[in-house]
């Protein structure tokens, strides 16, 4: 099931002919994974201080479909799709209605917040994101 995480672009998100510049798409993808951790009940500063685990973007691969514009409202998707012991593949769209407009999948690796060394996600977010232990 997807998590759907609303988006309105601002004027600082779009270049000088008002389109959405390309890398802040990434800020969106982002923010919404962030509420989709939040909805499954952690914090991102919670799991670095009590479970000493951050996650951090290992790969993206991005298709630009169609541009989002100033005062747009977007809708983001969060969807997992493989979730391994110390990784994560999400599928990402971004769409304005019924137009998709940026199609990603993006891979999450969970490190130690010490060392950024691989670590075992935590046993309660994989139960929450669909993956029974």
């Amino acid at each position: 099931m997807a998590f759907s995480w609303p988006v309105r672009v601002y004027w600082e998100d779009t270049d000088a002919g008002g389109v959405v510049y390309y890398a802040n798409y990434l800020s969106f993808l982002e923010r919404a994974r962030s509420e989709w951790l939040r909805d499954l009940g952690f914090e991102q500063d919670a799991l670095r201080d009590e479970s000493g685990v951050v996650f951090v973007v290992r790969r993206v691969e991005i298709d630009y479909l169609a541009p989002a514009r100033f005062n747009d409202q977007l809708e983001v998707s969060v969807s997992p799709q493989k979730i391994g012991g110390a990784s994560l593949e999400i599928s990402q769209t971004i769409v304005r209605g019924p137009t998709r407009l940026v199609s990603a999948m993006v891979k999450l690796a969970c490190v130690d917040a010490a060392g950024f060394k691989p670590a075992k996600i935590p046993t309660p977010i994989l139960q929450a994101a669909g993956r029974a232990t």
